[in-house]
């Protein structure tokens, strides 16, 4: 009788924080993975990996993103799932320490310059023999597999327009705030009418109304989307991605902020993450724990006539913030049952599936519609 193959150890960085404690329990229950917990501190390292209920009992690491490699290579990981924001300013530190003891890399990054400069690894990670995929997150990912699917009708897609409206602030930590705050009054580029063009965070606000939750409010969001999809998908003229708060407070008061930002009367707003997430918890009580998506894809068909298509997505419960770890679930599981990306660096794209992120969205309290 053939030996069973050993268990793929899976390294989560982060693995005691909001993200990483839920990706931690997504994949407890395999017993093709022995997951390891690790993160700046040990003691809550081994309280996370205690609490599981896990196939494998779960090991505790300490590693700080800093390093050193060794600390990395120490916990003896197949695959490196990072799980540590912001990702904005954040080097590739935990991405090469993973090369170096021949590991396979992912992360849940939506920050822009990083996701889209992770190519830079491409021959280290090649000569290794191992994959390192940037942004296995709803942004570039989830967004990505809507385009494709939708070019099995469409023969050119000339617009792509879509945002996500998220429910309590006070859900999310610092990091996940920071995120948003980096772009908030802060310019950026996008494709206008065929050219990439100058906008600013956070402005430009609109109304979007998303069946099941009524209208949103969003304003302009900076993505990896806007350089990646330019070339993935030729042809397209305008690209737009939009971020907003259900609570309408906290929504206009980032708007403001990110007006006062861009006159210069204050600073980047991603160094108050922390003390804007204290005030943002005096707004639960007016939130829903319900988050919304839209998105619009505009384009023509192999005759040349004009297709549109609309997809929503409605998150309750406070599962919204469970979708962008899906793309990272897939990923260690599809590992942990043979499969092998192939080797080198690049950005989540054409990876996770529309049909694989359906799939996953029947564990949670989700409702995706199209038209």
């Amino acid at each position: 009788m053939p030996e069973a193959a050993p268990a793929l150890r899976a390294a989560i960085i982060g693995g005691y924080g909001n993200f990483g404690t839920h990706v931690a329990r997504s994949l407890a229950g395999d017993p093709a993975i022995q997951l390891i917990i690790a993160g700046r501190s040990l003691a809550k390292a081994k309280a996370a990996a205690a609490a599981l209920d896990a196939a494998n009992p779960a090991e505790a690491g300490a590693y700080d993103l800093a390093g050193p490699p060794k600390a990395l290579a120490a916990l003896r990981p197949d695959l490196v799932i990072n799980m540590v924001g912001p990702y904005n300013g954040q080097s590739y530190a935990v991405a090469e320490a993973a090369i170096a003891c021949g590991a396979h890399y992912c992360d849940i990054a939506d920050a822009r310059e990083f996701v889209t400069g992770i190519g830079r690894l491409d021959e280290k990670a090649k000569a290794a023999g191992v994959a390192v995929i940037a942004g296995a997150s709803s942004i570039p990912a989830l967004t990505a597999a809507y385009a494709d699917a939708v070019r099995e009708e469409m023969h050119t897609i000339h617009t792509l327009d879509y945002g996500i409206s998220g429910a309590e602030q006070s859900n999310a930590g610092a990091g996940t705030v920071a995120a948003v705050l980096s772009f908030v009054g802060q310019r950026f580029t996008q494709l206008i009418g065929g050219r990439m063009t100058e906008v600013t965070g956070w402005g430009d606000q609109r109304r979007v109304l998303i069946p099941g939750i009524g209208a949103r409010w969003f304003g302009r969001a900076n993505a990896p989307d806007l350089d990646l999809f330019a070339a993935r998908y030729p042809g397209i003229q305008d690209h737009a991605f939009w971020a907003g708060h259900a609570i309408l407070p906290m929504h206009f008061a980032t708007a403001l902020m990110g007006w006062l930002t861009r006159l210069g009367l204050l600073p980047r707003l991603d160094r108050f993450a922390p003390q804007l997430v204290r005030i943002a918890r005096l707004f639960d009580g007016l939130g829903t724990g319900t988050s919304g998506f839209f998105m619009t894809i505009e384009g023509e068909g192999p005759d040349g006539e004009p297709l549109t298509r609309r997809h929503w997505i409605v998150a309750r419960s406070g599962h919204g913030p469970y979708i962008p770890c899906i793309p990272v679930i897939l990923i260690a599981r599809t590992m942990a049952a043979g499969r092998r990306y192939d080797p080198g660096a690049r950005p989540c794209l054409g990876i996770v599936s529309l049909a694989e992120f359906r799939a996953a969205f029947a564990a949670f309290d989700v409702t995706e519609t199209s038209a």
